[in-house]
């Protein structure tokens, strides 16, 4: 008999999925619900199948302790953080992500892609630009922006994204300084340093954060690390919103008005976003340029990583 699973997540638009899921699984879907509808229909499930981007429902302890039936929640991303790991575990319900199948993952270059996007905007000041000369302006002097190669930039983080960035950004800039802290990094030309968290904050024009949003990583920026920076840094996430401190943000932006902030995530992403004190000060301020999570948002993407996890998902557990 086939499984149960409930999608709860966009997928239409994925050209194959839903036909392959049909095929292994009794499949139900409802692609942008409300909490109130998981909460009364999840007890009828063995398997879930969620991505973070678009979904509103975090699946809360409150929520799976209605899943009775649950065994797997397999999400089409590398990040689990719409989910209570600890309870999942304590559940022994399965967590399936693709954040250790590298088979996959370093096909999908969209994020990096997307950092590198976030960066070159926002030193060249382009959305205000554009929106300048959508309301009949020409006048180049409020968007005086930098050049690439006079720029030292640190990555925050050197594990795929971070590396495809570096990739992307060596042609570009003056420098790149790289904080790990987990491994010596071996091989780096003249252009590329591995430094100290203290020096790459010092000296960077730009910083790209590239790090999980694990219990260690929680507000990584916050007001000690913020006051070893620029007046005029450019900061830029791609990764999670819980990984700054967003009252400290705040705070920095308000004092120096010549620094910036570019980002495709907010902490409280999930549950409270439009409470996100980033997206509110954004409304009063052009220091802050936001996107709604599309880092991975590319067909290509959305293709390798929905099917690679569906296809995961079925030759493990069918």
């Amino acid at each position: 008999m086939k499984k149960r699973l409930l999608v709860m997540t966009p997928i239409s638009h994925i050209n194959g999925l839903e036909k392959l899921l049909k095929k292994y699984f009794k499949l139900d879907k409802i692609e942008n619900p409300s909490k109130n509808q998981i909460f009364k229909i999840i007890h009828n499930y063995e398997i879930i199948f969620t991505n973070p981007n678009m979904s509103k429902v975090f699946l809360s302890k409150k929520i799976l302790q209605k899943a009775k039936k649950l065994k797997i929640i397999c999400t089409a991303s590398t990040g689990t953080n719409h989910i209570d790991i600890d309870f999942s575990k304590k559940r022994k319900i399965k967590i399936l992500s693709l954040r250790s199948n590298k088979k996959i993952i370093n096909k999908i270059s969209s994020t990096a892609e997307h950092a590198l996007t976030l960066i070159m905007s926002k030193i060249r000041n382009v959305f205000e630009a554009a929106v300048s000369v959508k309301k009949g302006n020409w006048d180049y002097r409020p968007f005086i922006g930098r050049q690439m190669n006079y720029l030292n930039v640190g990555i925050i983080g050197y594990g795929r994204l971070g590396k495809m960035l570096i990739k992307y950004l060596s042609p570009l800039v003056k420098k790149i300084l790289i904080y790990e802290k987990n491994f010596k990094i071996k091989n780096l030309n003249k252009k590329i340093s591995q430094v100290s968290l203290k020096k790459l904050l010092t000296i960077s024009d730009v910083i790209s954060l590239h790090i999980h949003a694990d219990k260690k990583n929680v507000n990584f920026i916050n007001k000690k690390t913020l006051r070893l920076m620029k007046k005029n840094v450019l900061i830029v996430n791609t990764s999670r919103g819980e990984i700054i401190n967003e009252l400290d943000l705040v705070k920095f932006l308000k004092k120096n008005k010549d620094a910036k902030y570019s980002t495709d995530v907010l902490r409280g992403e999930v549950l409270n976003k439009f409470e996100s004190k980033i997206l509110k000060y954004s409304k009063s301020s052009n220091q802050v340029l936001i996107t709604p999570h599309i880092g991975g948002m590319t067909k290509d993407a959305q293709e390798l990583a929905y099917i690679g996890i569906a296809k995961k998902l079925i030759s493990n557990f069918c």
